[in-house]
């Protein structure tokens, strides 16, 4: 018997190990070719390791645009996607977990409902509604004669706030908590705002930590939105910022390589820090 679990143990240990090779190829090359010379990527004899490792890529990565006023935009454009959907997500969260009100069932509902259409299907709409945001960028009351939110901040940072899914995922760590906790805070004239705040929350910490990495994930990573909302080189991001390596006469893989490899240093970075709270955020919820 302990043989065979052995036996077991070996195998899994093998197929997981062949898995995660697999899922991390894709990051490996990215590495590989962002150290490699141009004359070595045009060559059909191109081996598995670079034949000199080209760290000047970086240093030339890094002249070519201005990554860092890109990183800062991304930067502020993540933490502010971030803390408006773990505030906005909690506050939703818990109205719909604890609180006793009718339409309750009918928005999580909704709020289920609007998960299913996908993101294509809503940017144009988010697009106008930014473009015609009333008496802002010289728009009048109506709407018309400006520029709205196009190419600000609030046009970045606004429509990415509020996150069905995390809505959805911080309900769930919400339900989970002792509905008698909440009651005994009641009887003792505690209010309905420092329940939430001073005595819920806290209990959630996972949820509000798992919600925090994949906001800021998809601020950090967001590409088409800020494409289509911005045009000076102030508000440009990092993804956007990736694109100067692509021209007509070719693109320059090896420093868009580079380009990439520090774009995605970060995430790499927090998900190995917090990955454990992370998964136990997921299994927690009772989402597999």
């Amino acid at each position: 018997m302990r043989s065979r679990r052995r036996t077991g143990e070996i195998i899994t240990t093998v197929a997981l190990a062949i898995v995660s090779l697999l899922m991390a190829a894709p990051f490996i090359w990215m590495f590989l070719t962002s150290v490699r010379s141009p004359e070595e990527l045009a060559s059909s004899e191109m081996g598995l390791l670079p034949e000199t490792w080209e760290w000047g890529n970086y240093v030339e990565a890094m002249q070519q645009a201005p990554f860092a006023i890109y990183a800062r935009n991304s930067l502020i454009l993540a933490l502010g996607q971030t803390l408006a959907s773990v505030t906005v997500g909690a506050a939703c969260g818990y109205a719909l977990a604890k609180m006793r009100f009718r339409a309750a069932p009918w928005i999580f509902g909704g709020i289920l409902a609007s998960m299913m259409i996908p993101f294509y299907a809503t940017v144009i709409p988010q697009f106008l509604m930014v473009r015609f945001m009333p008496l802002f960028g010289g728009n009048s009351i109506l709407g018309q004669g400006g520029s709205g939110w196009v190419d600000t901040w609030w046009g970045l940072i606004v429509p990415g706030a509020i996150s069905a899914f995390n809505i959805f995922l911080l309900r769930q760590f919400y339900v989970s908590t002792p509905t008698e906790l909440i009651e005994a805070a009641r009887i003792d004239g505690v209010g309905e705002f420092g329940i939430f705040a001073r005595i819920v929350t806290p209990l959630v910490k996972p949820g509000l930590l798992t919600v925090a990495l994949l906001s800021f994930e998809q601020g950090w990573n967001n590409f088409l939105w800020p494409l289509l909302v911005t045009a000076s080189e102030e508000l440009r991001v990092i993804q956007l910022g990736l694109s100067v390596f692509r021209q007509e006469a070719g693109t320059d893989f090896h420093l868009l390589m580079a380009g990439t490899t520090v774009a995605a240093v970060p995430m790499i970075i927090l998900f190995a820090i917090f990955q454990r709270y992370f998964v136990n955020g997921f299994v927690s919820s009772g989402i597999k």
